[in-house]
């Protein structure tokens, strides 16, 4: 069997890298892939990004089934493509995948159906939308409606801050087109959690626990970025906290988008904010598997994934169960010089280790010649280690980390605080 897997970041190396330990797998083939991809053997890289020429190449080449990693295909209708021409594909269709594509279609959802969110209010006119944050106060948090690659969220500490986004966003037009219209939120206090889920139109079926860490630099400081590191399982997700958020958050929406006329296929994230009372509200809404959430989370997971896709695909997740390595899995991503901003690239990598059974490095922003990496986007490289603790999993991570060098590299010290804090159960 031969499987597509669209993407060029450390998610869909990971999701390749599973795909390809399955029995059934003829080739896994990545469009258009990075150097970590490239230099796999099990692995075929696709020098394509059109979305019509990338139909033409499924059914030329008889791939089975595609999964799609990066938000930007599915806003722009890959899987209404695919379906129209009878080919098997995982992801929401392009009306769907507005639960992230556009933060005010999201919010306005979860306003309509009932789903614990935060307050909020969206503006296109600038002067507005400073007379509102004078109004509420600070902190207060200001998000691009569009996508913009995990940057286009501002959490304002105090005031000036948060003039600044609504000026660089709405009057500078920073982010172009995704930031022309913005939607301004009130501030969640709290710890964040990634809820990850699949869904076939009907049913639901839970991957792990994990949580990501957004800030640049250690102790949560800095600019966000796209994730600097996460881990697997996430102790902050009880099973208690695990049903609810399922029952409160989850189930509605699938639901909701239902009565709304849209059936929901995909991969379903819920960035959740879990207050001091332990009581969950939404942040947001991903159509697609978190970066970096699903390096640690697919090097985790046990059962077939090329089974749990078929399964997905022909509406019958209800028939499947998911096994799970009952350790922690860890990620630390190591970002170029300058990023999130202005990312340097053309640096030359070393000591990047053999893949162990404690240790994988995945692949994000890299370009190989011959089997010589060098940088070529923003993040890097994620270093996943596994262990019988957080702390075992983190001490593998960053032995990979510490043993891989290019100038200007940038990585947190710190993934897995949260989780070191948490009393083991």
């Amino acid at each position: 069997m031969k499987i597509l897997v669209v993407g060029s970041g450390g998610r869909e190396h990971a999701l390749a890298w599973k795909l390809a330990q399955s029995e059934r797998i003829q080739t896994v083939y990545v469009a258009p892939g990075n150097g970590g991809t490239a230099c796999d053997n099990r692995l075929k890289n696709v020098p394509i990004t059109d979305l019509n020429a990338l139909a033409e190449f499924v059914q030329k080449e008889h791939v089975g089934l595609t999964v799609v990693g990066p938000e930007v295909p599915l806003a722009a209708g890959i899987v209404d493509l695919f379906r129209e021409q009878g080919l098997k594909i995982f992801g929401p269709t392009r009306e769907a995948a507005q639960l992230e594509s556009s933060k005010d279609f999201a919010k306005a959802f979860m306003q309509r159906h009932g789903i614990p969110t935060a307050a909020y209010q969206t503006f296109s006119d600038a002067a507005l939308a400073h007379a509102y944050i004078e109004a509420q106060g600070a902190p207060i948090v200001i998000k691009a409606d569009g996508l913009a690659a995990g940057k286009g969220v501002v959490v304002a500490m105090n005031l000036q801050e948060a003039h600044d986004a609504v000026e660089s966003m709405l009057a500078g037009n920073l982010l172009g087109d995704a930031g022309a219209r913005i939607v301004i939120e009130e501030f969640l206090a709290g710890e964040e959690a990634s809820f990850i889920v699949m869904v076939d139109g009907k049913n639901i079926l839970p991957l792990a626990t994990s949580q990501d860490h957004k800030r640049l630099l250690d102790n949560d400081q800095g600019p966000n970025t796209g994730g600097m590191g996460a881990y697997s399982p996430a102790p902050i997700i009880t099973p208690e906290l695990h049903a609810r958020v399922i029952r409160e958050i989850i189930q509605p929406t699938v639901q909701g988008m239902a009565r709304d006329g849209i059936v929901f296929t995909g991969f379903l994230y819920a960035g959740l904010m879990i207050d001091a009372k332990g009581n969950p509200k939404t942040l947001e809404f991903n159509c697609r598997m978190g970066d970096p959430e699903t390096q640690p989370i697919m090097a985790r997971l046990k059962t077939d994934f090329v089974s749990v896709l078929e399964h997905a695909i022909s509406g019958q997740l209800d028939s499947i169960e998911l096994e799970w390595d009952r350790r922690t899995a860890l990620g630390v991503v190591m970002a170029a010089q300058g990023y999130p901003d202005a990312p340097v690239k053309g640096a030359h990598i070393t000591g990047i280790p053999a893949e162990t059974a404690d240790c994988i490095v995945f692949h994000a922003g890299t370009h190989s010649d011959h089997g010589t990496f060098s940088v070529s986007g923003g993040r890097v490289l994620c270093a996943v280690g596994l262990g019988d603790n957080i702390k075992v999993a983190q001490k593998h991570a960053y032995e990979a980390v510490d043993a891989i060098k290019f100038d200007g590299a940038q990585a947190r010290r710190d993934i897995g605080w949260r989780a070191l804090k948490k009393p083991v159960r």
